[in-house]
């Protein structure tokens, strides 16, 4: 009949359960917050009852009772970067495994206020703590909230919050060192935006490298980590022919530069060899197929939940995690002609 509602049945309450395995409330209510205090027939028991009816516990009347909301806030910038994204989902999958949600919190404008405001709003939605995936520049001029766990997934962060990130220093000195032992006298280096602490890593590595090495250091052309900002400074490189090595802070940038090498003549690896950082999966199907710095963002992300779960649990303090980087050589380098 028109106008009038219609109320949705009631679902099982803890009650019914309760009759159906016999037990007393109070028992139930142990099962569904996961008490050990039950035996395990009477925990099977009620299960079995929980499942014959559809019960479902109520997780945020758990929450208000032990203090712990099963959630986990990420505040990210650039989704949809390579290493944003993987690392995203290893964040998701390594929280799910451990009985976590992941509550997402973009941040559409790196600027103090907008990271504070996306801080703020994951504290009103009953988060346990918070991976911040934003670069610690900007986290420099952020104040964090006290008691809440914080882990910062990138690299030169100054706070008393544990740190997890590849090992920039170790990748980028793999691939300078790389085309050095070919016999390159020096590396040329295409670098990310000024604002990235894993670019200004990446740069400053390499120059430790060729410093080490008693090579010269080349003057360093900068990139946005895409494949257009790859092409410009390929082009560049293409009329000088003293470059006949390249290092490049992304995989997107090195597709660029190996466009560009291309398109003036400049073969890779005759002429010139270069080596990207990543290893996106694209990276082998380039051509030439890219050597390159594999970051592992799996472990990356697990070691960020761990980290995060370990905070939970402890008084915190300088944890500082460096996941380590592989070198993966393919036909993109070679000994200079």
């Amino acid at each position: 009949m028109e106008g009038t509602s219609v109320r949705r049945p009631r679902g099982p309450s803890m009650a019914d359960v309760a009759r159906l395995a016999g037990v007393s409330g109070q028992t139930v209510s142990r099962v569904a917050n996961g008490k050990q205090n039950v035996d395990s027939v009477t925990r099977a028991r009620v299960q079995d009852a929980m499942r014959q009816l559809g019960y479902r516990p109520n997780g945020a009347a758990r929450a208000l009772r032990n203090g712990e909301f099963r959630s986990i806030g990420v505040i990210v910038f650039e989704l949809s970067t390579f290493g944003t994204t993987r690392t995203l989902d290893a964040i998701a999958t390594a929280a799910t495994a451990r009985g976590y949600s992941v509550n997402l919190m973009p941040v559409l404008s790196v600027n103090r206020q907008a990271v504070t405001d996306a801080l703020t709003r994951l504290g009103e939605q009953a988060v346990d703590g918070v991976i911040m995936m934003i670069e610690a520049r900007i986290l420099d001029e952020v104040q964090l909230p006290v008691g809440l766990p914080v882990v910062v997934v990138h690299a030169g962060a100054h706070y008393d919050h544990p740190v997890v990130d590849t090992d920039q220093t170790q990748g980028a000195r793999l691939a300078t060192e790389h085309l050095l032992d070919l016999g390159h006298r020096t590396v040329w280096h295409v670098g990310g935006p000024p604002s990235s602490f894993a670019a200004d890593q990446r740069r400053r590595s390499w120059e430790q490298t060729l410093r080490d090495h008693g090579r010269d250091v080349p003057p360093v052309l900068i990139g946005d980590w895409s494949s257009t900002s790859g092409y410009d400074a390929g082009c560049e490189l293409a009329v000088d022919p003293a470059v006949t090595a390249v290092f490049v802070a992304n995989d997107q940038m090195a597709l660029g530069v190996l466009r560009a090498l291309h398109a003036h003549g400049r073969t890779v690896p005759a002429d010139v060899s270069v080596v990207g950082f990543d290893d996106m999966e694209e990276a082998a199907q380039f051509w030439p197929p890219l050597t390159t710095v594999r970051q592992t963002f799996t472990e990356v992300g697990r070691c960020a939940v761990d980290t995060l779960l370990a905070e939970l649990h402890s008084s915190g303090g300088h944890t500082q995690v460096a996941v380590a980087t592989t070198l993966v050589v393919r036909n993109s380098t070679a000994a200079p002609s």
